[in-house]
């Protein structure tokens, strides 16, 4: 029977670049970047890694079809390099495959990583998909945009549970005051200021209810992990080091675009793959046991409707949670406490590996000013694709001796 991968796998390094508008570098440099403070955190050398896997997306704007790159910038050792794509959880689809190949007993020690140089595609968003994508998957999606989609999650939410917009404006406004307020904490986030309630209010609409602040930025960027086994992190001293608690991954089977039961308010594969990674990690109560998040903020009401898809907050009750700071950086679990997409913006394939870069921060006590006070676990969402067609994936993370 299977037993999942819990304390299996141990995080022994990870790095991250600066992530922002990074014209003076191509993905090559950035992936040195995020790969020099990893291996020097992991204490090891390049030829003790055995195997990799490259998360990235826009292949044609960014390192092409193949692994080479990341094989041939980081000098790797003539080793397996696997280039994954999941959508937007593509940096996570790197880390789960470095994390099973390890679990497996294939490899003791891995290496994943993430890249994306998304300022160099043209778009003041991602590529919308009537023009630089056309047809998706077998799809035809005529001037879809992505705030246009996620604002009408916005509008499902709304009605489901009977809240009027200027209500929900609010708490979407609180969610992108709370993560530009930690972000201004981080020295590594492409936006490092923070706004005020009424700066977010009084922004120009993008796609009703969104304005400009409920919406992430775009970004250049690049980070990366190396696993291995307890046994190996013990051997190389390393003492309270950080474990794969779960790793879930769950993908859309059509049900949402039949508009059978879902009504347009939440995320059915989060809700799924939460509760298998929650089952698989041994969490009873996440709300209690869950000490911090980074969660998939491509825009406002997506953090808000995941709050409740995680199990988190109740079904409807998210915004009231928002607004009493249960989510702040104070807070009962902190949520984007390295300022999120929303400071970060959201070079693709990097983001997932990202948040867990801040999670293994944390839980080594080196955030800094944003340090959260005695985190147990930490949980990491990514999103790849719209409300009605989506891929979700979930990973927690924590000290291996809890």
């Amino acid at each position: 029977m299977a037993t999942g991968i819990r304390d299996k796998v141990a995080i022994i390094g990870m790095g991250c670049t600066k992530f922002g508008e990074r014209w003076d570098c191509g993905s090559e440099e950035l992936m040195v970047e995020a790969f020099e403070e990893c291996l020097g955190d992991a204490g090891i050398g390049l030829n003790d890694i055995e195997a990799a896997w490259l998360g990235t997306c826009l292949d044609e704007v960014n390192v092409g079809k193949s692994a080479l790159p990341p094989s041939i910038a980081l000098r790797l050792p003539n080793i397996s390099v696997t280039r994954v794509e999941n959508y937007c959880a593509s940096g996570t689809e790197a880390f789960r495959g470095a994390v099973y190949g390890v679990a497996s007993g294939a490899y003791d020690i891995a290496l994943a990583i993430g890249v994306e140089k998304l300022k160099d595609i043209g778009y003041g968003g991602l590529p919308e998909f009537s023009t630089g994508m056309g047809i998706t998957n077998g799809f035809w999606f005529p001037n879809m945009t992505a705030p246009g989609c996620f604002a009408m999650l916005a509008s499902g939410y709304s009605a489901a549970y009977g809240i009027d917009m200027k209500d929900l404006k609010q708490a979407m406004a609180h969610v992108s005051v709370k993560s530009h307020a930690n972000g201004a904490l981080n020295p590594k986030a492409h936006l490092q200021k923070p706004v005020t309630l009424e700066q977010v209010l009084g922004a120009p609409t993008i796609a009703y209810p969104l304005g400009l602040f409920d919406c992430c930025g775009v970004s250049d960027g690049s980070a990366c992990a190396i696993v291995a086994t307890p046994e190996i992190a013990r051997s190389l001293g390393k003492k309270d080091f950080v474990t794969v608690k779960a790793l879930q991954l769950s993908l859309s089977n059509g049900e949402e675009m039949t508009f059978n039961e879902w009504n347009g308010s939440n995320f059915i594969t989060t809700s799924k793959a939460s509760s298998a990674a929650y089952a698989e990690a041994g969490i009873k109560n996440p709300r209690e046991e869950i000490s911090m998040m980074e969660v998939h903020d491509c825009f406002s009401i997506t953090e808000l409707v995941t709050m409740e898809d995680l199990h988190i907050s109740e079904r409807g009750k998210a915004p009231a949670d928002i607004l009493d700071g249960f989510y702040d950086l104070d807070g009962k679990v902190p949520c984007q406490v390295d300022g999120g997409l929303k400071c970060f913006g959201h070079p693709i394939g990097a983001s997932g590996i990202r948040m867990l870069y801040e999670m293994y921060l944390q839980l080594h006590g080196k955030a800094g000013k944003r340090q959260v006070k005695d985190p147990r676990y930490g949980l990491t969402h990514n999103l790849g694709g719209f409300p009605f067609m989506n891929i979700c994936s979930i990973a927690i993370v924590g000290r291996h001796d809890v």
